[in-house]
């Protein structure tokens, strides 16, 4: 009896050990089982833009295309994904893209796709090697006498990992940071005396046009960026009753890094004398704030992208070089040389 009792429990042990396995096979991500879904394998991309005077994640604002390339831990090209849709605007967007075991650098670039893109490939990122990539401003993007408002570029990368017998998409996070640059430049006079853009040119020259897989610059020959838009206004009347006026000119460019030397020149066109040449780099970093002390000068030209200066000019035309405004900040300078 007491062995029937013994030799039933173990038969509906082992039947129900049975029926777990089954269980666990059926519900497995064992691709052994035709028609079952696997398990999902690979990665989830969230893409971020917070490297920013404002510390705060500005993508889904900012960047309006996106081109991922995968590559394997060899450097070998393994695929690429791009997205023009209006998903990139939706804050819980992410990529989910399946994946082999393995390690992978991942590259990603804002604003390439687009049809107003500034930047191409210099050859197909598919038939080269990761730490190949070359990107390109594009050569319409120069085009004289008219300047072009560049098409924001971004760029970011991530070396990361897909495990074997995962069970679902890792979750990783690409950081992005912007690679182009908009300036806004005011001339007004002294006394208040009217002054007209059509008097000046307006430049910045730099040699940062063609970048390396990992974001720094290849040097290139010396390029010059004209305004891609210029006009008059009037900031209001004098004590006199009469109107002031300023002239202004907007130009964009791309990355600025230290130890290179870009300069901004504001020409007078009747004389060919130049009101302005300035290392550009150089006032630019005037304006970071003490509360950004420690932050390194590549740090804070990397984070901020949208600049304003203003420059006053004495009767004959002349940089009145005592004084300069670069977005909220005054710059007293006691060395008139440059």
């Amino acid at each position: 009896m007491k062995t029937n009792i013994i030799s039933g429990f173990l038969k509906r042990l082992c039947i129900t050990a049975c029926c777990l396995i089954g269980f666990v096979f059926l519900n497995s991500c064992d691709r052994l089982h035709e028609g079952l879904e696997p398990c999902p394998q690979g990665l989830r991309i969230r893409f971020i833009y917070d490297y920013n005077m404002e510390f705060a994640n500005a993508f889904y604002s900012q960047v309006d295309c996106l081109t991922v390339l995968f590559y394997d831990a060899e450097g070998n090209f393994v695929t690429k994904r791009i997205n023009t849709s209006s998903d990139l605007a939706d804050e819980f967007w992410r990529m989910e893209i399946d994946l082999e075991p393995g390690q992978y650098h991942i590259l990603a670039y804002g604003g390439m796709a687009c049809e107003n893109s500034s930047f191409s490939f210099v050859t197909d990122p598919e038939s080269t090697a990761y730490n190949n990539i070359r990107v390109q401003l594009n050569q319409n993007c120069l085009t004289s006498p008219v300047g072009t408002e560049l098409h924001p570029l971004f760029y970011g990368r991530l070396d990361t990992e897909v495990e074997a017998n995962s069970t679902e998409y890792r979750e990783v996070t690409v950081p992005m940071m912007k690679d182009t640059n908009n300036l806004r430049v005011l001339l007004q006079e002294v006394s208040g005396k009217p002054i007209d853009n059509a008097d000046y040119d307006f430049c910045v020259t730099d040699n940062n046009t063609l970048f390396a897989w990992d974001n720094d610059l290849i040097p290139t020959p010396t390029v010059t960026y004209l305004p891609w838009a210029r006009d008059n206004a009037s900031p209001g009347e004098l004590p006199d009753g009469s109107d002031a006026s300023v002239a202004w000119a907007e130009m964009s460019f791309s990355r600025l890094v230290t130890g290179a030397s870009p300069r901004l020149i504001i020409t007078r066109i009747e004389t060919g004398r130049k009101v302005v040449d300035i290392p550009l780099n150089n006032y630019l970093l005037l304006l970071k704030s003490q509360a950004f002390a420690s932050m390194p000068p590549q740090e804070f030209l990397d984070r901020e992208s949208r600049w304003n200066m203003i420059f006053f000019l004495n009767e004959d035309a002349t940089w009145a070089s005592t004084t300069i405004y670069i977005k909220d900040w005054v710059v007293r300078i006691n060395n008139s040389e440059l």
